[in-house]
């Protein structure tokens, strides 16, 4: 597992989802409101469906009142 942390200004309606590097959607972790301030989700390695997702790079994407943010992350197995 690990945890993914961010920071919102003001609350907002936000989409943090995981993607593979061939930009196929993997994960949704979040989809709705968020409080301002400092957040965070744990993601497990699996994908939307329960199945774990392999050993390699993904991106996290975050998306708030038309502002995003994309970062790397590497699952390792």
């Amino acid at each position: 597992t690990t945890v993914i942390r961010w920071r919102l200004p003001a609350a907002a309606s936000a989409t943090l989802a995981l993607y593979d590097v061939l930009g196929q959607r993997v994960r949704t972790l979040v989809d709705g409101p968020v409080a301002a301030g400092e957040q965070h989700v744990v993601w497990d390695g699996r994908d939307d469906r329960g199945r774990p997702a392999a050993t390699g790079v993904y991106v996290v994407r975050l998306e708030a009142d038309g502002w995003a943010s994309a970062r790397r992350l590497l699952l390792l197995r």
